[in-house]
């Protein structure tokens, strides 16, 4: 898309933070990706998901931590994603990644979804125990830099946020304070479509966010209501 080529940013929800990465990660040669925005990310994985099973996405990055081979063996996402492989290693999953201008990691303290909910922060349980739970800076991904964590962490752009609330339960004041500022002087924000307009009371170049039904998809009230509201705020 044109429209993207000077680059744009991700925000994410939960597991579509895994997509999104896999997006700056996998798809190289394509327009950058600037910031990226993750809001509750089972980055790390999750060590419960009721009722999963071999065709639901949970699986993709469920991880048990006193089964860690099985893990490396059956899981069929998260490993790539994570460069967790040795003899699979890829160095431009980590070329790619590390160009990120800015990620926010944003952790839920009341998050009963993400087990453990620091893995929104890359966070996660020790090989072999389920407990204590590592913080990112202590685990094998990010002291092997098997992603550019650590380069970016280095660099000072990594952003570590915790916010109050259960599991994508954010504030506006929240979204205004840790969202707002890496979306707010970029034009290129779109979910389904974006464009710029011209209203009544609107100066040049304002963004509108479109929800048009010229997809398919169809949008979950809580997604799109999520988007709806940080669209209100950031005019706000």
């Amino acid at each position: 898309m044109k429209e993207l080529s000077e680059g744009y940013n991700i925000v994410g929800l939960s597991q579509g933070n895994l997509i999104g990465r896999g997006v700056v990660e996998f798809c190289e040669g394509g327009p950058p990706v600037k910031n990226f925005v993750s809001l509750g990310g089972p980055h790390a994985g999750t060590a419960s998901v009721p009722l999963c099973g071999d065709h639901l996405a949970p699986s993709g990055y469920l991880k048990f931590p006193n089964d860690i081979p099985k893990y490396l063996e059956k899981c069929k996402f998260l490993p790539k994603l994570n460069n967790e492989l040795p003899d699979k290693r890829n160095s431009t999953y980590k070329e790619c990644f590390s160009s990120l201008q800015n990620l926010v990691l944003i952790m839920f303290k009341d998050d009963k979804v993400l087990i453990p909910k620091e893995t929104a922060w890359f966070g996660y349980y020790p090989d072999g125990a389920f407990s204590p739970v590592l913080p990112p800076q202590k685990t094998k991904l990010y002291t092997e830099d098997w992603i550019g964590l650590k380069t970016l962490d280095d660099a000072g752009r990594v952003h570590f946020i915790s916010v109050a609330g259960g599991h994508l339960k954010i504030s506006k004041a929240d979204m205004k304070k840790h969202i707002i500022p890496y979306l707010k002087d970029q034009a290129s924000v779109r979910v389904i479509e974006s464009r710029k307009t011209k209203g009544p009371n609107e100066e040049e170049g304002s963004t509108e966010l479109v929800f048009d039904g010229s997809s398919s998809y169809v949008w979950p009230s809580s997604v799109k209501s999520f988007f709806v509201e940080l669209l209100e705020v950031s005019r706000g």
